[in-house]
């Protein structure tokens, strides 16, 4: 969770273009890998959400000193709202993710793994609900730590979990990993993406323990394809 963004637990490039190619090794390490998980298309998710039933009492701010324009809305089967996305690099540190390469860096987030360590917001796709307020309060529509999440961007969907809580007033966040499967730059320092993403939270579907992405994956895939309809 972001710390600017005033977290629960505490104040918690897109390069540029070379002359020459880099070497494979030095591509390998730093241009975004994109995954593509299941069979489930962008459109169809999209087509599902487009038109929006509201559940939260009030809209959210995609940063802080932006206008509050964005609902969460919902269906039998899922809330989801559509925002930016901010890249939360908390948890635990890695070679992207610490006080080295993230001013704003916590070491802690809301949500904990089986054997109690904080989560890796480098390796594990998670994405950022925030914190319970007279604006929505996610645990009254079935959203817990854990809980099974499709993220759209563009054409592609990646699978997540969520894993930390935000400000009570933002919304729009989630892993470097999230961001880095789905194509956009995930520094902490400006990346992300600026608008543009769909976040569709299960309800009552809970991944345990919350680090096993495959898990996660083959949960999201199947209710994605119920929510959308398909066979």
């Amino acid at each position: 969770m972001r710390v600017q963004l005033l977290t629960l637990a505490a104040a918690s490039a897109a390069l540029l273009a070379p002359t020459t190619s880099p070497a494979p090794e030095l591509a390998a390490r730093t241009e975004p890998t994109v995954r593509r998980e299941g069979d489930v298309k962008a459109a169809d998710l999209l087509a599902r959400v487009r038109e929006c039933a509201p559940v939260s009492g009030g809209r959210y701010r995609s940063d802080d000193g932006a206008a509050a324009t964005i609902p969460v809305c919902g269906t039998k089967e899922a809330v989801f709202w559509k925002a930016d996305m901010d890249i939360d690099c908390d948890g635990r540190p890695g070679s992207h993710c610490n006080r080295r390469t993230d001013a704003l860096f916590s070491d802690a987030t809301a949500y904990q793994q089986s054997d109690g360590r904080y989560l890796s917001a480098e390796s594990l796709p998670y994405i950022v609900v925030p914190a319970a307020s007279g604006i929505w309060d996610y645990r009254e529509h079935g959203v817990r730590g854990g809980s099974v999440a499709a993220v759209v961007y563009g054409d592609r969907v990646q699978y997540a979990v969520v894993g930390d809580v935000g400000p009570g007033h933002i919304i729009g966040e989630a892993s470097y990993a999230t961001a880095k499967a789905l194509g956009m730059r995930p520094d902490p320092r400006g990346g992300g993406a600026p608008s543009g993403v769909t976040y569709i939270v299960f309800k009552d579907a809970q991944v345990k323990p919350i680090e096993d992405h495959a898990a996660a994956v083959a949960t999201g895939e199947r209710l994605a394809r119920l929510f959308v309809g398909a066979k």
